[in-house]
């Protein structure tokens, strides 16, 4: 749901943003009891100077554990972009 979006989003921004390669930042929405982590695998700079990262997205939600992997380069303005 929205809530869960949210604070994943933030678990995201927080990793890519922040974290060493391998520190997953975990997060919990209290009201729908679904949880996960997002971790970054990998980091690069591109030929134009952005930097990206590679990251793993675990989400368990009831009881189901699902992961998705993909990448992000942050933008000019600090955002970071998931890439194609």
């Amino acid at each position: 749901d929205r809530a869960d979006a949210l604070y994943a989003g933030q678990a995201g921004h927080q990793a890519l943003e922040y974290q060493p390669t391998g520190a997953a930042v975990p997060w919990r929405n209290p009201d729908s009891g679904h949880y996960g982590s997002v971790q970054p695998m990998a980091t690069w700079q591109t030929p134009s100077g952005l930097y990206c990262r590679e990251f793993s997205h675990t989400v368990f939600v009831g009881g189901r554990r699902e992961q998705g992997h993909g990448q992000a380069c942050r933008q000019p303005d600090g955002s970071w972009q998931i890439a194609g």
